[in-house]
């Protein structure tokens, strides 16, 4: 009985320890790029485009090429990835070959994000002939969203309770409105929840942009689907790592950090958000 009290404290203590550690170098991070980015943010940092060689001016297209991009990807992945996730929860029956989708989807969500900038290039650049573009960047990112999404949709789906359905088949519904009326309500703040994650993340890649049509320097925003763009993550890359002179725009690609980390903790907070009051709005109806 000792020895067993001794180990559970130990295993509590290393825990703490761990989370007190890695929440530590998480708030030092932040604070770091906080306090670096803050001397060059403004009203004109973010609406200014960048002058002279990115030396001077703001971040404004790389700001409207993200949301632009990330725009793209939710209207790409979420219709498909919400019915996949209907389909296989709902429909599909529970044999392998669903076994094997399942397993697919799973494996997909790991795979490194160069990989899915090489197959959108194959895919949309080339054999579509999109060339590299706005269309052809957010679609790739879809694919590389579409996995999360249907993963965390199917969850949400499974998370319902089985006599929701049973109770509206048995008064005579259809399965489709079984699924329309009982079981997405309560499921979709995770739903929704899942698909705001997946696009933080999105927002945040640079890969699968990177050979799909992110630029270099753009003077303005991208005004067709057609046009290239530029993005905060490729933005930040370039001024860290390739500029002639990464001394003199190092204030930039803090304050470039700045904004996209404040973009993703936006986007993470909207999604916790709207799972607490769809929950409360769905607890108070019934």
């Amino acid at each position: 009985m000792r020895a067993k009290r001794i180990w559970s404290a130990l295993g509590r203590s290393w825990l703490v320890l761990s989370t007190v550690l890695v929440v530590a170098v998480l708030v030092l991070f932040l604070v770091h790029i906080a306090r670096q980015g803050w001397q060059v943010m403004g009203w004109e940092f973010l609406t200014d485009r960048p002058r002279k060689g990115m030396t001077q001016g703001g971040i404004f297209p790389a700001i409207a090429g993200t949301a632009l991009v990330s725009l793209l990807t939710v209207v790409f992945s979420l219709p498909l990835g919400v019915g996949a996730a209907i389909y296989l929860t709902e429909y599909a029956p529970d044999n392998r070959t669903t076994r094997w989708i399942r397993l697919a989807i799973r494996n997909l969500s790991g795979v490194p994000s160069i990989v899915y900038g090489l197959f959108g290039v194959v895919l949309f650049v080339d054999l579509l002939g999109l060339g590299t573009s706005l269309l052809s960047a957010g679609l790739t990112l879809g694919l590389l969203t579409l996995p999360w999404i249907i993963t965390a949709s199917e969850e949400a789906l499974k998370s319902v309770p089985r006599a929701y359905r049973d109770g509206a088949l048995a008064l005579g519904a259809t399965r489709w409105q079984a699924v329309r009326t009982v079981v997405l309500p309560p499921a979709l703040p995770g739903i929704l929840t899942g698909a705001i994650l997946g696009l933080s993340r999105a927002a945040g890649e640079t890969a699968p942009i990177l050979f799909t049509g992110v630029a270099f320097f753009l003077p303005f925003a991208p005004t067709s689907l057609s046009d290239q763009f530029m993005a905060l993550p490729y933005h930040l890359y370039i001024l860290s790592t390739q500029h002639h002179s990464l001394e003199k725009v190092r204030p930039i690609a803090y304050g470039t950090a700045l904004v996209l980390v404040g973009l993703v903790f936006t986007l993470n907070l909207t999604a916790f958000a709207v799972r607490s009051r769809m929950r409360r709005r769905l607890e108070t109806a019934r």
